[in-house]
């Protein structure tokens, strides 16, 4: 039987990863490269880049100035910027809102799956993509 995290990630094909950074010794540029060559097309998210590239992918200010629909919201800020995140989120229909590890925000995820958002929170989404799909 497969579990939450393992059927998100196989339905999943947009991920929207908040906090992207160019930098190659980041923990989000390390993920970010990992899905994207596992097949999924990213979105790089950092109000500093705006418009520059990130791996090739175009980088937004926000979620809400992405056109395409997003399946994972996936973040890498601080615990206290999520809230506001979790909104931006449910504004832009995304399924999943997925905290990278040591990230935590009991608010967030009453916030988000009130409106039928999938919660994730504290987990890599490279190491969970690693442990079941390959």
């Amino acid at each position: 039987m497969k579990n939450e995290i393992q059927t998100i990630l196989e339905t999943s094909k947009t991920i929207a990863i908040v906090g992207a950074s160019k930098n190659e010794k980041k923990d989000s540029y390390k993920v970010m490269k990992y899905l994207q060559h596992k097949g999924y097309k990213i979105f790089p998210i950092n109000p500093n880049l705006s418009d520059r590239k990130i791996l090739g992918e175009t980088v937004y200010d926000k979620i809400g100035d992405i056109q395409n629909d997003i399946d994972i919201v996936n973040v890498f800020r601080p615990s206290d910027e999520v809230i506001t995140i979790a909104k931006q989120a449910i504004k832009k229909k995304a399924k999943t809102l997925w905290l990278q590890l040591d990230i935590i925000s009991p608010e967030s995820k009453l916030i988000v799956e009130s409106e039928g958002i999938n919660f994730i929170e504290n987990k890599c989404t490279k190491i969970e993509h690693k442990k079941f799909l390959r």
